[in-house]
């Protein structure tokens, strides 16, 4: 049986191959692949992937991905995860620390992979903390203030 996570990336796929107008469309296309959906559900999972309709002029619309800054691709989900495993988020030096619940740094660490902020160098997580390499002290508080606006 396909997944919800398999019938969204078919949806990208084809949203960003074809010039889809029209739901039915995405539904047709994913009906030749095998899915078994119905237009109520392709609607939810457009809603879901946040895409958008975009004007090609001449009367026609398309859907697209919408353009996504930083706060959008912190996946909502993760998002959640990350605002209630924290515990806590300091910097010494060019480095943050990330205090998680026990066994949450996994899941925590993904959320702050997830945001695509260029100042992180990398990350590495354990059972309850994260380490999160910056370049110098000043993108560590810089991260640090991020982080925390999104832990709420």
């Amino acid at each position: 049986m396909l997944t919800k996570k398999q019938r969204h990336a078919k949806i990208l796929e084809i949203v960003e191959n074809n010039h889809i107008e029209k739901q039915e469309e995405i539904v047709e296309m994913l009906r030749k692949e095998g899915y078994n959906v119905t237009q109520a559900t392709i609607s939810r999972d457009i809603q879901n992937l946040r895409l958008v309709k975009v004007n090609l002029g001449g009367g026609v619309q398309i859907y697209a991905k919408s353009a996504q800054t930083v706060e959008d691709r912190f996946n909502e989900s993760l998002r959640e995860i990350f605002a209630h495993s924290v515990t806590s988020v300091v910097s010494a030096q060019n480095i943050v620390v990330v205090k998680t619940l026990s066994g949450a740094a996994q899941a925590a660490a993904s959320a702050v992979d997830s945001t695509g902020i260029k100042e992180i160098v990398g990350t590495i997580a354990g059972d309850d903390t994260i380490m999160i390499v910056t370049k110098d002290a000043e993108d560590a508080k810089y991260i640090c203030s991020r982080l925390n606006e999104m832990r709420g």
